[in-house]
């Protein structure tokens, strides 16, 4: 099985060229786009130095898809590739088990979740009923028991078909037992605090504004208030001058 390491570079001149290809690797990067060219620098493949940017980021990129399918290791520039594989972990150094890597980051997510509702976030991608692992992974199984069915000639595969056929059936009975699991687990989530200061601050503001009201109906109705003249001075004398009798001038005597 082949696994070599391909590099496919984007040069300083802005040309892509490919190295390490075997006989197989140089039939996909020709099928890509590639030119082999193979002189006194040795084997080695390119792209025309008139594409354009989009142009070489698209041969790139599908040259490395095709690659990986055929399972080489192959070493791009990021700025040409589209599709960069996972992470490696030290069971799938080639990064070729994409489905059980997203399963081992939903574990992460569970692992370093910090409340019961990021917990749950996680928990729906494999328990929910419709999109969820557990489902499709059902699917999956009753699909393969179907396909021995298929492909066997002899009809020798009926207990093969039946342990797919088992299989499936447990994962049902497993996503009918964890069906509301998920929602329970939120049920863990500690209840909001309630909003007691607000509401002590708005109480706090009803009582000022009836005090106000209170002391300013009492003005309204005092005697003194009543007596006070229109002018707005309190406490001045009334004005009797139209009562008294008016001053007679001294006579002056002869």
């Amino acid at each position: 099985m082949p696994e070599p390491l391909i590099t496919i570079a984007l040069e300083p001149s802005g040309r892509v060229s490919a190295r390490g290809a075997d006989a197989l690797a140089a039939t996909l990067l020709r099928r890509a786009g590639f030119t082999e060219i193979n002189d006194w620098h040795g084997l080695r493949h390119r792209m025309p130095l008139s594409s354009s940017t989009e142009e070489r980021a698209a041969v790139a990129g599908y040259a490395a898809q095709m690659l990986r399918a055929a399972r080489y290791q192959v070493d791009i520039d990021p700025r040409l590739d589209p599709d960069p594989p996972q992470a490696p972990t030290p069971t799938d150094p080639l990064g070729r088990y994409a489905v059980g890597r997203a399963v081992l980051d939903l574990t992460d997510r569970v692992n370093a979740a910090t409340t019961a509702e990021q917990a749950a976030q996680a928990l729906d991608q494999i328990l929910d009923p419709a999109d969820g692992i557990l489902i499709r992974l059902q699917e999956v199984l009753e699909a393969a028991a179907e396909k021995c069915n298929d492909f066997d000639e002899d009809g020798s595969s009926f207990e093969l078909s039946d342990r797919f056929t088992a299989a499936a059936e447990q994962l049902t009975q497993i996503g009918h037992d964890l069906d509301s699991a998920a929602i329970g687990f939120r049920a863990l989530e500690p209840a909001a605090p309630t909003q007691q200061p607000q509401e002590q601050s708005r109480q706090a503001q009803v009582a000022a504004y009836d005090e106000t009201a209170v002391t300013s109906a009492a003005r309204a109705t005092s005697p003194a208030t009543r007596n006070t003249p229109a002018c707005g001075r309190q406490g001045a004398a009334p004005d009797n001058t139209a009562a008294q009798p008016t001053a007679q001038p001294a006579r002056r005597p002869r």
